[in-house]
């Protein structure tokens, strides 16, 4: 819209253009989820180093700690836990999010590994939740873990991942996590109704998560998790 703007003698005619008051809240294109989450080449993988991975859910999904879930991401982990060169040896299931410990031979291994894995788990969650579409928020996040307090870290962080989330009290082991056939307990563990289970995950072969980081002492069942 234009309003003409009266001329003085001499002048050349002007139009004034209405202003809009600059941006306003919510205009422009809208953000996608994982929006702001890097995309560029991932950091070569040194060899003989494990990683943590986590990788998150959709806002609005069901909840990954419930029976029936568990149960399909135990069946998804045990036929994905050893491919192209990928290991998947541990694993933490919450609520809206998984953490992994694996290990692989190169960078292209990860990527193949981690894309089966994920893939596999997508099309099982879907036909459970009879929907279709994505399930995962973005790409996966993956922190290289080089020492062996490190690993450390990474394996009490993980396996007890739920005491942060405060869904299990302190001192007991998580049943949505693979602490159940963890053999670095300080504690001697019961694991009654075990051999019922086919096994999900597989062992480390990697010199760091073997033996490595059992030079810091070996985890308790009761040792609060940190970063």
């Amino acid at each position: 819209m234009v309003r003409r703007v009266k001329k003085r003698a001499g002048e050349q005619e002007l139009f004034a253009f209405k202003q809009h008051g600059g941006a306003r809240k919510g205009a422009g294109c809208k953000k996608k989820p994982g929006a702001g989450i890097t995309h560029n080449v991932r950091e070569e993988l040194p060899k003989g180093c494990p990683m943590h991975v986590t990788v998150r859910l959709l806002p609005s999904l069901p909840s990954l700690r419930q029976r029936e879930e568990h149960r399909l991401l135990r069946e998804c982990f045990r036929a994905g836990r050893e491919r192209f060169g990928f290991r998947l040896v541990h694993y933490s299931v919450q609520g809206n999010h998984l953490h992994l410990i694996v290990e692989a031979m190169d960078r292209k291994a990860l990527t193949r590994g981690m894309q089966g894995l994920l893939i596999r788990i997508a099309r099982g969650l879907n036909r459970l939740w009879k929907r279709k579409g994505h399930v995962f928020s973005h790409r996966y996040h993956s922190h290289i873990l080089k020492t062996p307090r490190e690993v450390r870290h990474a394996l009490a962080y993980v396996l007890h991942n739920a005491w942060k989330h405060m869904k299990v009290a302190k001192g007991r082991l998580d049943q949505y996590c693979s602490g159940w056939w963890f053999d670095g307990w300080k504690e001697k563990t019961n694991l009654t109704g075990l051999e019922k289970i086919k096994t999900p995950v597989t062992r480390a072969r990697t010199w760091l998560l073997t033996r490595g980081w059992r030079k810091h002492r070996l985890i308790s069942v009761h040792e609060l998790p940190r970063r």
